[in-house]
């Protein structure tokens, strides 16, 4: 507030530096009036109009100050234009004002405007706290003070603090105390003396009040503890307690309990417990603090059988009491039974017979009558049983047979106890060990086994193994394995595997292959090492697995060294048309004997196709008198195996319709087949002999013609055989494959031929005609008997049939 009215007197000052003061302008008005409140006419209060303010620009400045007065210019009227705290702006301060300034422009001028804020009763007397403690011994003097916290009224003048109560005032009294200052002092004084016993806490109630109207008010809770003072003695809640304890109780064992009680509290009503020193004073203990009497020795009945026990019971001022306990010995059956191992076994073997004895016990118990008398058991499960013989003496024998495999130690433990109540029983653990019997044999994991293995292996392979497990132990567990003596196609299993005597792993000793053999089976035998062994056995079958170890066998056509083999096709054939078929086995298996032909060369790839399943060759088109006579296809034959393996086969193919056009084309599938033939053993033979050139080429010259001359002459004077090929038979189809039926025939020639008819029958299926490429000679002379077989009249007669009635034909010939 002291800033505020600064900087406003600051302001002020330098405002008449450059404006005029004309007037200033004094109001009053309690403070929380509501927002928009009138506070006064400043315009005409002033004498100005309102169309000066207006002109004027009029406003209040109240510099950094929060603005709490408003002016409205079209009505001339100053307004409340935020809640007024006066405690808050102002505190104890008196009076209280807001001090500020109406600017006025055309011409500057101000006014300088104060508004006094007056004191309502909005606050009522508060304490700092709203609760006081006090602590006041019983044995405080009457006439003690204790001051009190004075209450604080933010509010002035009347509406301030005026004076205070105290409730209730039984043993209190209020003195109020003024100062120089205005303030009050507050202070409680003792009236009349304090009993904790009786009244050990007081709540007091300080009231504040002031002078406004309505008068407020408020409070304070005094709350008053009462220290003990030392008034009262302890006293005993009985003069004597009874009590029992079994003999050879252990020690701490809690026989009884003394209580006392003392008026007063805390330290003076703490109450000591102690025992009179005596003969048995020693026995006992009691605690100083809760009156708990505890066993501190051994009581025994036959000596003592009633204790008496002097209690004094006291507080820290000396003041005492004192009382009796009487305390029962009770007999028990204290004397469990003594167990004595007179004699025991630590083996015996799985084979003893049932009754045999393992252990002789005796029992003791220095307990009379029935607590003295004693019975013996066995733990469960275990086969063995406890008997007594003579009094105090038991024996541990076998109950039932013994099996190591189940159970290779027992822990066997022999429970006595008495009749006495309660029973009291002692145990004691005998262990037992069971020695191992062979009369267990090895036991294979499986009643049989397959194993696999690839053909083709490398002999010493690992193919399997064989595991056996001996439930027996030691010596008798060790397994070995062995073959049994068999064979395998009249061969010793031996020589096709081995088996390894400790791991039982089976190895191949050769290397298989699965065309000649795919499985074979053997038995193997696991035998322990006790004594006399014991062995079983089992079967093993070996699976042996295919690979792709062989390419594919062209089984037609046949391909043979001095032949050639030619298929024939009618030039004027249809599309679709069966020439002939490849047809090519495996002997692997499974996909590595799946098959497919595909085309690998021809003389027109545009004429022939192949079957890639069936191996067919068929025309892609209608054959014309443009084609080739002589067709030559080179066909693959594949495999699917992995890698795959294939094989190549040649199938010459002759376009004609006449047997002598099919002679024309032998003629040249004979020279190329002989030129290639020569080509490869000339290449040969110079890379042999290049440096006997000369002498070679004689020999070779001089053997030529010395062989011809010979072939000549045998072909003169010897018949000529024709070998027949029966080819598969095949089915056309599209409607214009061979017929169903094969006819052969045979060509005989001697020196007389000429004057000998020859007649060809009709060819209904194939015919395959063969030409000995060597034969070149007598290739000459038939083509030069060709114009005879063409004259009318001439003895030879060939008949042929319609191309209605001929399929693929083919002609065999062999000219030797």
């Amino acid at each position: 507030m002291r800033k505020w009215c600064i900087f406003h007197m600051l302001l002020f000052i330098s405002m008449l530096s450059f404006a005029a003061v004309h007037g200033q302008v004094s109001y009053s008005i309690p403070e929380e009036m509501t927002k928009g409140s009138l506070v006064g006419n400043i315009a005409q209060d002033l004498g100005l109009s309102v169309e000066r303010l207006k002109s004027g620009k009029a406003r209040i400045y109240t510099g950094n100050s929060e603005e709490y007065i408003e002016l409205k210019r079209e009505r001339g009227m100053l307004l409340i234009k935020d809640r007024i705290d006066r405690e808050s702006l102002c505190g104890q301060t008196m009076p209280c004002a807001l001090h500020f300034q109406m600017i006025l422009e055309n011409p500057m001028e101000f006014y300088t405007v104060t508004v006094e804020i007056t004191d309502i009763n909005d606050n009522p007397p508060a304490f700092e706290r709203g609760e006081l403690k006090y602590e006041i011994s019983e044995s405080a003097l009457t006439g003690a003070r204790f001051v009190l916290e004075k209450a604080i009224d933010d509010d002035v003048g009347v509406n301030g603090l005026s004076s205070y109560a105290l409730k209730p005032s039984d043993n209190f009294d209020l003195k109020t105390i003024g100062r120089g200052d205005g303030t009050k002092h507050v202070e409680m004084v003792l009236r009349k003396p304090l009993d904790r016993e009786n009244n050990e806490y007081m709540s007091l109630i300080l009231t504040a009040v002031d002078g406004g109207e309505p008068q407020l008010s408020g409070t304070m809770q005094i709350i008053i503890t009462v220290l003990d003072a030392n008034d009262n003695p302890p006293v005993c809640l009985k003069p004597e307690y009874k009590a029992s304890v079994t003999e050879n109780a252990p020690i701490g064992t809690m026989i009884t309990t003394v209580s006392a009680s003392d008026k007063d509290k805390g330290h003076n009503g703490k109450v000591t417990y102690m025992i009179s020193k005596s003969g048995a004073a020693g026995l006992f203990k009691m605690d100083p603090n809760n009156g708990e009497l505890t066993l501190n020795g051994n009581v025994d009945y036959e000596k003592r059988t009633l204790y008496e026990l002097d209690v004094q019971v006291s507080d820290p001022g000396r003041l005492s009491d004192a009382c009796k306990v009487i305390v029962d010995v009770i007999d028990t059956n204290d004397n469990p039974p003594s167990i004595n191992v007179m004699s025991k076994s630590h083996t015996v073997s799985e084979n003893m017979k049932p009754g045999t004895v393992v252990a002789m016990l005796n029992i003791q118990d220095p307990d009379s009558n029935n607590n003295g008398k004693v019975m013996c058991i066995l733990n469960e499960n275990v086969p063995f049983a406890i008997k007594s013989t003579t009094t105090n003496f038991f024996t541990v024998v076998t109950d039932s047979e013994l099996d190591r495999e189940r159970e290779s130690e027992y822990n066997i433990t022999v429970t006595c106890s008495d009749e006495g109540v309660p029973s009291l029983s002692s145990s004691v653990t005998l262990t037992l060990h069971i020695s191992d019997v062979n009369d267990n044999a090895p036991v294979f994991e499986k009643r049989s086994y397959e194993a696999y293995i690839v053909e083709n292996n490398t002999p010493g392979l690992s193919i399997f193994t064989v595991k056996a497990r001996d439930a027996d132990w030691n010596q008798n567990a060790r397994v070995s394995y062995m073959l049994e003596d068999s064979s395998v196609n009249g061969v010793p299993v031996s020589s096709y595997v081995s088996v390894s005597a400790d791991s039982g792993v089976i190895h191949a000793v050769r290397s298989f292959d699965y065309e000649q053999i795919k499985d074979f089976q053997f038995r193997v035998k696991a035998q322990d090492g006790g004594s006399p062994p014991l062995s079983s056995n089992v079967t093993v079958k070996v699976l042996i697995q295919d690979q792709n170890d062989n390419p594919p066998q062209v089984l037609y056509p046949v391909q043979t060294g001095g032949s050639v083999v030619a298929e024939m096709v009618p030039p004027s054939a249809d599309v679709g048309y069966l020439v002939t078929k490849v047809v090519a086995v495996d002997v692997d298996s499974g996909q590595n004997a799946w098959l497919s032909y595909k085309l690998h060369k021809a003389t027109d790839r545009a004429l022939f196709k192949v079957g890639l399943q069936n191996g067919e060759i068929r025309t892609v088109r209608q054959v014309s008198d443009k084609d080739a006579v002589k067709q030559r296809l080179t066909v693959i034959v594949e495999d699917n195996g992995q890698p795959s393996r294939s094989a190549t086969v040649v199938v010459n193919v002759a376009v004609a319709d006449s047997f002598p056009e099919v002679l024309s084309g032998l003629t040249d599938f004979a020279q190329d087949k002989e030129y290639n033939d020569n080509l490869t053993f000339y290449l040969v033979l110079a890379l042999a002999v290049v440096s006997f050139l000369f002498i070679t080429c004689l020999v070779v010259i001089i053997s030529v013609k010395i062989y011809r001359w010979r072939q000549s002459r045998v072909l003169y004077h010897s018949n000529l055989p024709v070998i027949p090929y029966y080819p598969p038979r095949y089915s056309d189809t599209l409607g214009t494959g061979t017929l169903p039926h094969v006819y052969n025939y045979e060509v005989c020639r001697t020196t007389d031929s000429r004057k000998s008819d020859c007649t060809f029958g009709r060819a209904a299926s194939q015919n395959v005609l063969i030409m000995d490429p060597s034969s070149t000679g007598t290739m000459q002379r038939i083509q030069s008997e060709k114009s005879i077989l063409d004259e009318p009249d001439s003895p030879l007669e060939v008949r042929q049939g319609t191309r209605e009635n001929y399929g693929v034909r083919q002609v065999v010939f062999r000219l030797a």
